[in-house]
């Protein structure tokens, strides 16, 4: 009698353990939310509280990767180096030496003379490790130093540092002049709209070489020669050709690195089948400038069974300091044509109906003349009165 009695329902005093287990559902019943969204806000701050831990961890590994030096991981004590050395030199490897001697590349070329023809035969069998800066679109042009105004270009090769030319090209070198001759080997990256960049160059004097067998071998490749004396000038045209209609459209664009000694200039546009002149036509004269801006566009109508058999020769013709006109050089363009030449024909066969552009070094009036073979054409006799 005396003691309280507790009644039920009235709250716990502080004295009793039974206020600890009751304070969280206490909290969660005072909380007017439904169930599901108290389970979606502790998933939330789980995630939070544990991406926090993630980025405090990663912020320690980089604090101390950055307090280690680069040298500390490599670093031997003096005992131990001791102990592995040897006093006998170590030999590099010739690759490695070759590749830090020589950035330049490598170059196989073959060699055969004709004594009795007179006829020197380079062949331009392979390249490799070619460098340049992006990508290599590589052809090399080959020439003798008895004959300046002869050489011989390859086709182009697309995205490849090791191309494969496997051409023969043919050089007259008389016996007397062989031996203070030299071969000279240009490798350069093609580029169609700038100029060509030089990827190395192989000078071969052939006194020093035995010719009178087949010589095949590898040749480190130098530095490329910083001018060429044998350039005359370089020619931009456009060729544009619809089998539909038959319609081959020639635009003379401009031409540049001519002798600025000339008066004026003008490109005389030729088409020649089967050896034949067929079809001229010429621009407009510049005066006053080594590189002349033309452009002009030239029509013909040559049928797609024909296409194969034209030749289109460009001649840049000039007025020298003796008052007449002269040409200064051509250039080739057809399926018999090599190097970049044959390249642009082939591009615009291929993409018919677009015009295509690029630049062409001029050759040699001589050599182009040559290459032709053209007929002379047929000379009536003039009548005796």
């Amino acid at each position: 009698m005396g003691q309280p009695t507790e009644t039920p329902g009235a709250p716990a005093t502080a004295g009793t353990t039974t206020a600890l287990p009751g304070l969280i559902p206490d909290l969660v019943s005072r909380i007017h939310w439904p169930r599901w969204a108290l389970v979606v806000l502790a998933l939330a701050a789980g995630a939070l509280v544990l991406s926090c831990i993630v980025c405090a961890v990663c912020c320690c590994r980089r604090r101390q990767r950055r307090r280690k030096k680069p040298g500390d991981k490599e670093a031997v004590g003096l005992g131990s180096a001791r102990s592995t050395t040897t006093t006998h030199p170590v030999q590099p490897e010739v690759d490695d030496l070759e590749s830090g001697l020589q950035p330049w590349g490598r170059l196989q070329l073959s060699l055969e003379y004709d004594p009795a023809a007179q006829e020197l035969k380079v062949g331009l069998r392979q390249a490799a490790a070619l460098k340049a800066a992006g990508t290599v679109d590589c052809y090399a042009r080959a020439s003798v130093s008895t004959q300046p105004g002869h050489r011989h270009e390859t086709r182009v090769h697309h995205d490849t540092p090791c191309p494969v030319f496997d051409e023969t090209c043919c050089f007259h070198v008389p016996r007397a002049e062989l031996p203070r001759a030299s071969v000279r080997v240009q490798l350069f990256n093609f580029r169609r709209f700038s100029e060509h960049e030089p990827l190395g160059e192989l000078l071969l004097p052939l006194g020093s070489e035995d010719l009178q067998h087949v010589l095949e071998r590898w040749h480190q490749l130098g530095p490329p020669g910083s001018a060429e004396p044998e350039q005359v000038g370089e020619l931009c045209c456009s060729l544009r050709y619809v089998p539909g209609s038959g319609q081959l459209t020639v635009v003379v664009l401009e031409a540049r690195g001519l002798s600025p000694a000339l008066a004026e200039s003008f490109v005389k546009v030729q088409l020649v089948l089967n050896r034949r002149k067929w079809k001229r036509r010429k621009t407009s004269a510049r005066s006053g400038t080594a590189a002349p801006y033309f452009n002009e566009a030239f029509s013909f109508p040559v049928p797609l069974s024909q296409i194969q058999s034209v030749d289109l020769v460009l001649a840049v013709w000039a007025r020298g300091p003796q008052a007449r006109m002269e040409p200064v050089g051509k250039v080739l363009l057809s399926a018999r044509a090599s190097g970049q030449p044959l390249q642009h024909w082939a591009d615009m066969l291929a993409h018919a109906r677009r015009p295509v552009a690029q630049w062409h070094r001029l050759q040699p009036a001589r050599e182009v003349d040559r290459a032709l073979g053209l007929q002379p054409r047929l000379r009536l006799p003039v009548p005796h009165f």
